[in-house]
């Protein structure tokens, strides 16, 4: 009789601790479902980009191209490899939900939020660093590549044209994501602070 009682007890106090809304459950379902395509995609893409970098490395590196241009591609690639490791690290535990239920789901979309955020700060560092090494090997190879300047100048002025344009985009782009994903990160907060009390 005792193991009766405490288990109607039990059942009463979860049966009255109320369920997230159906509205909240879509909404995060609906907010998943889409940053699962974006997730995927995101991996192709910079699967994609890692290939192609690669295969253009192959292709400057076995024909006649200028020193500054085999250095310039090989550079962007190692840049391209550093930055797609740096995601598969930061990815770490976002691939799935550990359970079905609604909590779990709005704690994934708070972690791949994190997980954006921290890509980006490690992005901006990362270009910075790429920047000031590009520049240490410039100057420490100067006189080499003055030559090939002299010698190719319509390549060192798309590679100056590339990077002054390519930069700045990347820069500004990068700032309105990290904005956007605070305010996401804000948002998910807020909803897993409403739902704290229906779990405790």
């Amino acid at each position: 009789m005792t193991e009766d009682h405490e288990l109607d007890s039990w059942r009463e106090q979860w049966s009255s601790i109320a369920r997230p809304s159906s509205e909240l459950q879509r909404q995060v379902q609906k907010k998943i479902r889409a940053q699962d395509r974006s997730f995927w995609l995101g991996n192709l893409l910079a699967l994609t980009i890692l290939a192609g970098m690669l295969i253009f490395v192959v292709y400057q590196l076995h024909h006649y191209t200028s020193r500054l241009e085999k250095g310039g591609a090989m550079g962007a690639c190692v840049l391209v490899f550093v930055a797609v490791v740096c995601r598969l690290w930061f990815l770490r535990g976002t691939w799935r939900a550990e359970t079905q239920s609604t909590r779990a789901f709005v704690e994934l979309w708070r972690r791949r939020a994190l997980s954006q955020i921290r890509r980006l700060q490690i992005a901006i560092y990362l270009a910075i660093g790429w920047l000031a090494f590009c520049a240490v090997l410039a100057a420490a190879n100067w006189a080499t590549i003055r030559l090939d300047l002299v010698a190719h100048p319509a390549g060192g002025l798309i590679l100056t044209v590339i990077i002054g344009v390519t930069l700045p985009v990347i820069w500004f782009w990068g700032m309105w994501l990290r904005r956007r994903k605070l305010a996401e990160l804000n948002e998910v907060t807020k909803i897993l602070e409403e739902m704290e009390p229906i779990n405790d």
